[in-house]
């Protein structure tokens, strides 16, 4: 592909209509890329190669340092773009933001600066949604209901940074890193397909890149191509042995081929590589307790929410599925306890609020009950009314 395509294809298209389970939480996706070292450093700029994409070799990153790109490939040829990736490297993005603005009022056609600013104007979203984080807590991680502000925020910074990804291949072709950068632009804009297609070619590039099958696995997950995405968890496996997410992802992959005995190994061995590694997610637990629940054995799914919800407490996630599971059970006021510590944590969650309503009614307490139902009925329609066009 020319640079002359990319930069005709690097623009924001309407996304295809899909479940909201199946869309890739931006929360999520900006938190676990934001736990490799892909936001510790800029990007090193490759030197001038072939001008097709599928004719350059990539950053390069080895399985355990997904996406990492080398500091050392590469001099940068400007100091002041040195110095704005210096800054970007000591978390100092604002500054990094405005020292390559003013390197490329006078060098428009430098593709360096045109790239490093898409993958800087990515980077502030990341920070954006870490300090979401800091105030709303934990939960936030796990839940795609944000703000109209912060969806609008979202958008309108992901749509920047391909405006700028367009920008700079006008002048020369991009390398791996930059292709997946597009793509994870297009997947906060839950463009499916558009993040699919680049990040196919970023990884034909750099197939080391586990970061890269990782959210090719959840981008073909979320086009409903189960069988592919098991396949790309599984290339991130072979680069990275033991990595829980891409485990998880395996499971929930089996669940939507409905090979329910195969979804349940996959979430147990994820727990299990919990046990032993840093990266620590109540979904596991969550989804193989649900898929009990589901089978109608809620003695067995217990165990495992009691254990999300040990491990997890500031997460509402795992105190509501653990309220649901009491709620089968009709073990009532512990399936209310449950609700209104996860409504306490996620007071916005529109859904949770109906459930705790529920709940009330059936031990009826009427008031409490319709207290939540509107409450419910009202976030839902504020949701609604401040929703932007591609959320």
């Amino acid at each position: 592909m020319s640079r002359e395509a990319l930069a005709s294809n690097c623009q924001p298209t309407e996304n295809r209509a899909l479940p909201p389970s199946l869309l890739v939480a931006a929360a999520s996706l900006l938190f676990f890329l934001g736990s490799g070292s892909a936001f510790a450093q800029a990007p090193a700029r490759h030197p001038k190669q072939d001008e097709s994409p599928a004719g350059q070799s990539g950053p390069g990153s080895s399985g355990g340092d997904a996406s990492a790109a080398k500091p050392d490939e590469t001099a940068t040829a400007d100091p002041a773009l040195a110095e704005a990736k210096s800054l970007l490297q000591k978390g100092l993005v604002s500054q990094a933001e405005a020292a390559t603005r003013q390197f490329l009022a006078g060098h428009t056609d430098s593709a360096e600066g045109h790239f490093l600013l898409g993958y800087i104007l990515f980077d502030e979203l990341h920070e954006k949604y870490v300090g979401e984080e800091r105030k709303e807590g934990e939960s936030f991680r796990y839940n795609d209901t944000v703000g109209g502000a912060l969806a609008q925020m979202r958008d309108a910074k992901a749509r920047e940074s391909l405006a700028e990804f367009s920008a700079g291949a006008r002048y020369h072709s991009p390398n791996a890193f930059d292709l997946k950068i597009v793509a994870l632009d297009y997947l906060l804009l839950k463009d499916n397909p558009s993040a699919d297609k680049w990040l196919t070619l970023s990884l034909r590039m750099d197939s080391k890149d586990a970061q890269g099958w990782f959210y090719l696995g959840r981008t073909k997950y979320s086009e409903t191509e189960y069988l592919a995405a098991i396949e790309a968890f599984e290339q991130c496996l072979k680069l990275e042995p033991k990595n829980v997410l891409a485990e998880y992802n395996v499971g929930l992959s089996y669940e939507g081929l409905n090979q329910k005995d195969e979804a349940i190994q996959a979430y147990e061995s994820a727990i299990a590589w919990e046990a032993e590694g840093e990266t620590k997610s109540p979904e596991p637990f969550v989804d193989l307790a649900r898929l009990y629940l589901q089978a109608n054995q809620p003695e067995k799914a217990l165990p495992y929410l009691r254990q999300a919800v040990t491990a997890f407490p500031q997460v509402s996630l795992a105190h509501e599925e653990l309220g649901k599971a009491y709620a089968v059970l009709h073990r009532l006021p512990e399936a209310q306890a449950e609700l209104e510590k996860a409504v306490q944590l996620s007071p916005e969650n529109a859904a949770l609020r109906c459930v705790l309503g529920q709940v009330y009614q059936k031990q009826r307490m009427t008031a409490k009950a319709q207290t939540e139902f509107d409450r419910c009925a009202a976030l839902k329609n504020a949701q609604s009314s401040t929703r932007p066009a591609m959320e």
